[in-house]
């Protein structure tokens, strides 16, 4: 029986195989390896891991698919943890995991906060994400595309963007074009942030009122002679700073006596 893609699910359903082999060659996956896949859909990419690996695990929220995959492969060989990837806890797993998957448009940003908290457990992540997603992801200070998404994604990961994926490589086929994005933690001595929650309230602040100046956004985490002590202009805008200053307020915030 056919299985028609739900919305509610965000379904995109991969089915052109040479876009799949190109996945399945970045993800490298070999035998010792632990991978996680998230929304295994119809097995497009499933199946293909599966011929180089003993066992894989999957995190699915759709019962009728979850049916279809029990049907087709033994519990020994793939492990599937039923439920939302939103809410699912990833070092159960172990540590050194590949997380891979064609995320669901309608969930991915969320999806990927969720996963950058699993971050010390994670050797690598492999993703197809919308392409609009990914330009957030690896974009540069100073670029339109440049946000909190960017910034607190690049705090925690070294991310580079592989390649594209057209609309006609899925069934439906979506109304947006696809890329695929690699990220990997970075070592703990490069998280020089002295508290990670701060670094994210100021540059969601920073970002909050894009046309608005720090000396604004920040007003209530940061005095302005605060931000000029660490050499940055008040008068800037969020999306001018690059990483390290944003982490170079967090700290000199974090240095402030709290009231």
């Amino acid at each position: 029986m056919e299985h028609r893609a739900r919305k509610r699910f965000g379904q995109n359903f991969l089915t052109d195989p040479n876009i799949i082999r190109k996945i399945v060659d970045a993800i490298a996956p070999r035998d010792g390896d632990t991978v996680v896949e998230i929304g295994p859909g119809l097995g497009a990419l499933t199946e293909p891991l599966l011929a180089r690996l003993p066992r894989l695990h999957v995190v699915e929220i759709d019962r009728d698919l979850i049916a279809r995959l029990k049907t087709a492969h033994p519990p020994e060989q793939l492990v599937i943890h039923e439920g939302d990837a939103l809410a699912f806890d990833f070092s159960t797993l172990g540590a050194g995991l590949k997380v891979v998957g064609n995320l669901p448009y309608n969930i991915s940003t969320p999806l990927l906060f969720h996963l950058a908290a699993f971050a010390e457990q994670v050797r690598e992540m492999t993703f197809m994400l919308q392409k609009e997603v990914v330009m957030r992801m690896v974009a540069e200070p100073g670029s339109h595309d440049y946000g909190r998404l960017s910034v607190m994604l690049q705090y925690r990961f070294s991310m580079l963007r592989l390649f594209d994926v057209p609309p006609g490589a899925f069934r439906p086929a979506p109304k947006v074009t696809s890329a695929i994005v690699r990220m990997v933690p970075k070592p703990t001595e490069a998280l020089t942030a002295r508290d990670p929650d701060l670094l994210g309230a100021i540059v969601t602040a920073a970002f909050g009122q894009r046309r608005k100046t720090l000396r604004n956004t920040l007003k209530g985490l940061l005095p302005e002679a605060e931000i000029e002590a660490v050499g940055i202009d008040p008068g800037l805008r969020g999306e001018k700073l690059t990483l390290d200053q944003f982490v170079a307020l967090a700290n000199r915030a974090a240095s402030l006596p709290r009231a």
